[in-house]
């Protein structure tokens, strides 16, 4: 299933994203989500089915969402986890 999806960045938050159907645009978000959110900016459009990769999400997963609940809520990488996946991609062989 192909969904045309807006992603939207939160203000307020580094690594935020609120992913929803372009259509219903962010009508079925709760209320309580989009005060904690803040006001949402619009980051991109994009065609999306579940073969797409994505940075750091799963496709298949925020098709789901969206169509269950209406969006997909992408919360910010731990710092550690950068931290980790930089140290690992950039490891010298051992001698």
């Amino acid at each position: 299933m192909k969904r045309l999806i807006e992603i939207f960045r939160s203000p307020r938050e580094d690594g935020l994203y609120l992913y929803v159907d372009r259509q219903e645009s962010l009508s079925r978000v709760p209320e309580a989500l989009l005060a904690r959110f803040g006001k949402p900016e619009s980051a991109m459009v994009l065609m999306l089915e579940p073969t797409r990769k994505l940075a750091r999400a799963n496709a298949g997963t925020v098709l789901d969402s969206i169509q269950e609940q209406g969006f997909y809520l992408q919360m910010p990488p731990l710092p550690d986890s950068e931290m980790f996946a930089v140290r690992v991609n950039n490891q010298k062989l051992e001698k």
